[in-house]
């Protein structure tokens, strides 16, 4: 396992891994809005729902398409972006990007590289739903998203995933 460096000094850029609001807007915190501003470039995971985030917050900062059908053509483009300085935030369409997204293969790709990776706290949707949903949270597991398409009727659905009784 390699030592994440992120707050020592260092040449290269950060990448920052900003959670953005499920649903509500004004779950927006004050630090994810202030870093969307002073990075230089926004990797989204679609533009145009990002631009809307964006928008109401008054945030002018660039962004560039980044999900899962262009991340082996990004990954590379962005680490240069990284090794020259530039710093740059990853999102999501909704909560914390890297769970669900190809944010994990840019993490891996920046941390082999050792380019500083801020993670902010935030938004998270499996999170969100346990403790809405009134189960014992004293042992949860998320091992992933369910499949979008159901094959039986569940009991419960929660976050998008299907939760059995024992």
């Amino acid at each position: 396992m390699q030592v994440q460096k992120s707050f020592a000094e260092h040449q290269e850029g950060t990448l920052y891994l900003v959670p953005t609001p499920i649903g509500n807007l004004d779950d927006m915190t004050v630090r994810a809005i202030d870093t969307l501003r002073s990075v230089d470039l926004i990797a989204a995971e679609d533009t145009r729902h990002t631009g809307q985030l964006l928008s109401h917050f008054g945030i002018d900062t660039r962004q560039i398409s980044f999900h899962e059908h262009n991340t082996q053509q990004r990954i590379p483009e962005l680490l240069d972006k990284l090794r020259a300085g530039a710093n740059i935030a990853q999102v999501s369409d909704a909560g914390m990007p890297s769970i669900s997204d190809p944010g994990t293969e840019l993490v891996a790709a920046a941390t082999a590289a050792g380019i500083a990776v801020v993670p902010l706290p935030g938004p998270n949707a499996g999170l969100t739903a346990l403790i809405a949903s009134g189960l014992r949270r004293s042992r949860s597991l998320f091992t992933a998203f369910c499949p979008a398409k159901r094959r039986s009727k569940p009991r419960l659905w929660l976050a998008g995933c299907t939760i059995l009784p024992r």
